[in-house]
Formats: structure tokens, sequence, C-alpha cells
């Protein structure tokens, strides 16, 4: 593990936020995503800890040592040689909660995102303002040239729009948790989720569950670069698999007893059926061929892993790339 202090006078008791930056093979967006951290406009006194999954070719530790010398960055950097998402995360929270002991808030984005100036600021005020223990903020994708057609994909969507009390949020791709909010619920997404994805979104419904109150801030804008990968067709397809293949086995975690099971394969036909309803209206106003299907593809994607099969996104061949 590398440790980088800025020149300036800053003690870690004078920390009052840590932004985590998990990482996996994209060492040029990582750049990207330190430096807009290095020019936020902020009266917040923060630290970054950047944890590289790839625990061989460890270029995310080389760039992170060098844009963070260059930029002044105080905070950490680490490899986690456990593979999977989940792992890199929960690497990310423990080190920022054990070595910021006064540290109250406790941020996430992701190595391929861009921080506007005013994000981190917008991110703690909600917090504050709103009295809450999470809060979210909006992804909003950069697509490359002849691609803008995708932003209206459902996938692409920020979850709200509107900035205040929210009953939840589902991503930690732009995230603040608090430090008390980590002490009542764990400071760990499930590592069940490890390569399917959606470890945050089950930690933020336990989080509600536990009466946790979650906010929104429209202004905590951070931009999303989407690459050619992700705008195929089949990648869509897959998300949206994904997605259903997530809430499958959030519900069924959360059925504890065998009324509540029972219930699971019940919510399942209901979905399917709405879902059919739903791709039907699309169709009749013109939405594309991507969209109409998204409804159909999360129930099925629901009904296959029922049958225990996964669309897993994070099992990482050796030259492949977390996306």
């Amino acid at each position: 593990m590398s440790h980088f202090d800025t020149p300036q006078p800053r003690s870690v008791r004078a920390t009052e936020a840590v932004v985590c930056v998990p990482t996996f093979r994209r060492p040029e967006m990582l750049a990207q995503t330190l430096r807009s951290l290095a020019g936020q406009k902020t009266s917040v006194a923060f630290a970054v800890v950047v944890v590289d999954n790839d625990s061989r070719a460890r270029q995310g530790v080389a760039i992170a040592e060098r844009v963070m010398r260059e930029e002044n960055l105080t905070g950490h950097v680490l490899v986690e040689p456990r593979q999977g998402n989940v792992h890199a995360i929960n690497s990310a929270f423990a080190t920022a909660l054990a070595r910021y002991e006064c540290a109250q808030y406790i941020l996430m984005i992701d190595d391929d995102e861009i921080a506007e100036p005013g994000w981190l600021d917008a991110m703690v005020a909600s917090a504050r303002a709103n009295d809450c223990d999470i809060v979210g903020g909006p992804v909003l994708p950069i697509f490359a040239e002849g691609k803008e057609e995708h932003r209206r994909h459902p996938v692409f969507h920020p979850a709200y729009s509107i900035s205040g009390r929210v009953p939840m949020i589902y991503g930690s791709g732009n995230c603040l948790i608090t430090r008390a909010a980590f002490q009542r619920v764990g400071a760990i997404f499930d590592p069940h989720f490890n390569f399917l994805g959606g470890g945050d979104t089950e930690f933020f419904t336990r989080a509600k569950i536990a009466g946790l109150r979650f906010a929104w801030s429209q202004e905590a804008v951070v931009r999303e670069i989407v690459g050619p990968d992700r705008v195929r067709p089949a990648w869509i397809l897959k998300r949206g698999l994904r997605i259903g293949a997530i809430n499958y086995c959030i519900d069924r975690r959360e059925a504890r007893n065998r009324v509540a099971r029972l219930k699971v394969p019940l919510k399942n036909a209901a979905i399917v059926a709405f879902a059919g309803y739903k791709s039907a209206r699309l169709v009749l106003s013109g939405a594309p061929p991507l969209q109409t299907l998204h409804p159909l593809v999360i129930a099925l994607g629901r009904c296959l892993a029922a049958f225990g099969i996964y669309p897993e996104q994070y099992r990482a061949e050796p030259e492949s790339a977390h996306s």
C-alpha cells in the first residue's frame, strides 16, 4: 500500500470526508477521475482512497500514485488481491473508516466518472440539509459521437431528477454514506453480489429496512464516460438481464420465512405480465426497439435467476475489464 499526504498542513483529524475510488484496468479514465477530485471547489477537507482490483498489472496503483502526487491529493492507494467488485469497494470503505476516524462522510465515485467542481460540496450539503444517512446524485452519460440515441434508454437514466428526500437510492457510482449509516447497517457490501453486481442495491435495501433516511442531490453531478462496448445492443440487453437477476436475488434474500419465499415466484409472474403490458405501450408510442424490450428483458432476468442462471459482469478474464 502507498500513502500520500499533500504538502498542505492538514491533519487526519481535520478530514471531514473520504472519497473512495475502486478501479480495475482503466488507468486513463482513473486519471481523469482523480483530476476531477483535485479540481473540487470545496471548503470540505477530504481525502481519497483508491483501491486497485488488479493485483497483477497494478496499472491503477501506478497512475494513482502519479496523479495524486501531481495534484497534491491526500489519501491512500492500495491493492485488493481478491477479485471482484464488492471486494474492492469493501476494501475502500474499510480503509476510509479506519484511517480517517473523524471523517463523517464516505463518498464513492467510479473510475470512469468525472465529478463536476461542485460535486463534493453538493453531496455534503444535501446530507446536512436533509438530515439523512445516504445521498445519491445523477450520473450523466458522455457518449461517443453518433451514439446520443442511447440517452433515452432507461439503463442510462438517473433514478430521480429533483433534489430532496427520496425513498431509496440504488447505485453507488455517485453516493455519500455517513459513518453512522455504516455503524447501523454494517460497513460491507454482500460478497454474494461480487460478480453479478448489485451489492450496492442490496446494501441500500438493508439500509431502508433498518430505517435509514435517503436524499437526492440533483446538483451533485458526475459524468460517466460510456465506452463503445457499452452502447452495443448485446451489452444493453445483458444489463437489463442483470437488473432483473439482482432484483430477484435481493427479494429472495429478504424473504425470511416460508410465506415470504412463496411470494417471490408470484412476484415474478406479476412482473412478467406487467412487462408485457409496458412493452406493448412502448411499441405503440414509437419507442426504439431496445427501449421496448427493456421491461421484458428485466422480467426474463428475474426468471433466469430463479433457475440459477446469472449474467455475471465482474468475473474478469485476464485481459478483460470492469464495465
